[in-house]
């Protein structure tokens, strides 16, 4: 049984780390790359695992009766995001390992990031409540230690902001939590959803409106936004990638996804609200972009923007708008985390983040620069990139679902994603040199990581080819949408003990 091995190797990982790499931090990368190693591998096996179970696969740790036990659930959903943690993870490794070489204290960077994995693939897996919280948490801790990793004043401001934010978030959400035990008396998410199938009461609006905004803090989504721009620029490149990549989704979106569709049956008012939050998110965060000259903080507000189209999709509560929302959650996870380590790669040789103090780096940096280029075309929604279809499946879900104004703002927030990336390209690679001088050559990981994931910006295109997507994206849309199977299917697995 492979599911507890998601949580416990790179929970052990982190503890290695910290016993035998103090002195030899070099130890420290190679443990961690191999970690990233495994759980790729067995994150994709996981997903091919499903297809042989023809269903969940559910664990459980000790011999405590259900559904008081700690659970752990691996279907189609918790192993897609399992796949995207442990591929932008592992890039990010490989890309650490040269990056982190002006840090001192490698061994704790490595070990906290081991510990970041490690609770985000508790969050992708965990079917109870309590241990949703505590993996959250775990996540967490690790990501304001990170984010604060170089010790500067506007690091530590950032990661200080950050955790301000994130306790008020983790706040409201363990609130939610402890007014659905009071009124369910279980924690175990198949056990309240089987509850709440015949509960009336309108504590569960609160409920709601908690969880909303708790998960809307971890999503960055308007109006829940304003820590975002600060804390993801002043992080190291490869963990600012993880945080826009992966992070916010794990703890915000898919939370908020598994949650509100599996458990609480997808709600009229969450859908609506999600529809009107997305679309605030998209305008507000493309035009903050647009004003920005910090490169960085331009990616930070870009974020924000962004995952709108997301929210967009799972709020018209459609198969082809879910089918578009967790397609662009994959696409934006791949082209965000590369323009964040190519932002990284100019730093790290100009030591600057000002675009104004840049220009015409197309010939001193080209990798950087090509595969800058394919990001800022992703996420801008051309063709042949992974951005435009998962777009156009938006737009097209918002038209068939009598939605044309939602498809209005999408066209509109993509001509102004396309000219802030413009905008980025022309002071950054192009126009007359701003900068006084290269101060470091680009390292090879730097080089490879990059390139690895503009690679993936087109690859990643095939999910959608018809006898692809069958066995891979409707899979995952699926188990969204089915909101009663995952109660009815996972509820005898616990009763089971199996």
């Amino acid at each position: 049984m492979i599911i507890p091995y998601f949580v416990i190797i790179p929970l052990s990982a982190a503890f290695l780390i910290a016993l035998i790499s103090r002195k030899k931090e070099n130890i420290a990368a190679g443990i961690a790359l191999i970690v990233g190693i495994v759980l790729t591998i067995m994150s994709i096996y996981s997903f091919i695992l499903l297809s042989k179970n023809e269903g969940a696969i559910y664990y459980h740790f000790s011999n405590w009766k259900a559904p008081v036990t700690i659970s752990l659930v691996l279907d189609y959903l918790s192993s897609f995001i399992l796949i995207i943690i442990s591929v932008i993870s592992l890039i990010a490794i490989f890309y650490s390992l040269q990056y982190t070489n002006h840090y001192t204290g490698k061994w704790q960077y490595f070990a906290l990031f081991m510990l970041m994995i490690s609770g985000m693939n508790g969050v992708a897996l965990t079917g109870d409540f309590f241990n949703f919280y505590v993996f959250m948490e775990i996540t967490l801790f690790s990501a304001y230690s990170l984010v604060a990793f170089g010790c500067e004043a506007e690091e530590l401001e950032a990661a200080f902001k950050y955790a301000i934010v994130g306790s008020i978030s983790s706040t409201m959400i363990l609130f939610a939590i402890g007014l659905l035990y009071s009124f369910t008396s279980t924690l175990n998410m198949a056990d309240v959803g089987r509850v709440l199938l015949n509960e009336k009461s309108k504590v569960i609006y609160l409920v709601y409106g908690m969880l909303i905004a708790g998960l809307g803090l971890k999503s960055a989504l308007v109006p829940f936004h304003a820590w975002l721009p600060d804390a993801h620029p002043s992080a190291p490149a490869p963990i600012s990638s993880m945080l826009s990549g992966v992070l916010i989704k794990v703890l915000g979106t898919y939370a908020m996804v598994r949650i509100f569709f599996n458990v609480f049956n997808a709600p009229q008012i969450f859908l609506q609200i999600m529809l009107i939050l997305g679309t605030f998110s998209m305008v507000i965060g493309g035009l903050m972009s647009i004003m920005q000259w910090d490169i960085k903080r331009m990616l930070g507000y870009s974020t924000v923007s962004q995952i709108g189209y997301i929210f967009i999709g799972i709020g018209l509560g459609t198969p082809l708008g879910i089918l578009g929302a967790i397609f662009y959650l994959l696409s934006h996870s791949i082209f965000k985390s590369l323009l964040f380590m190519n932002a990284g790669a100019v730093e790290y040789a100009l030591d600057t983040r000002d675009m104004r103090q840049m220009g015409a780096l197309n010939k001193k940096l080209p990798v950087t620069s090509f595969t800058s280029m394919i990001g800022s075309l992703s996420i801008s929604g051309i063709p042949p990139f992974n951005g435009f279809f998962a777009k156009l499946i938006i737009i097209i879900a918002c038209i068939q679902s009598a939605h044309p104004i939602y498809a209005g703002w999408a066209i509109l927030v993509s001509i102004i994603t396309l000219a802030y990336y413009l905008k980025m390209q022309k002071h950054t690679f192009y126009g007359k040199p701003n900068f006084k001088k290269i101060y470091e050559k680009v390292p090879f990981t730097l080089k490879t990581s990059m390139i690895i994931l503009a690679g993936l910006c087109i690859i990643s295109s095939i999910l959608i080819i018809p006898g692809i997507k069958e066995v891979t994206l409707d899979k995952v849309t699926q188990v969204i949408l089915d909101k009663t199977d995952y109660i009815e299917y996972i509820r005898p697995l616990i009763m089971g003990g199996k």
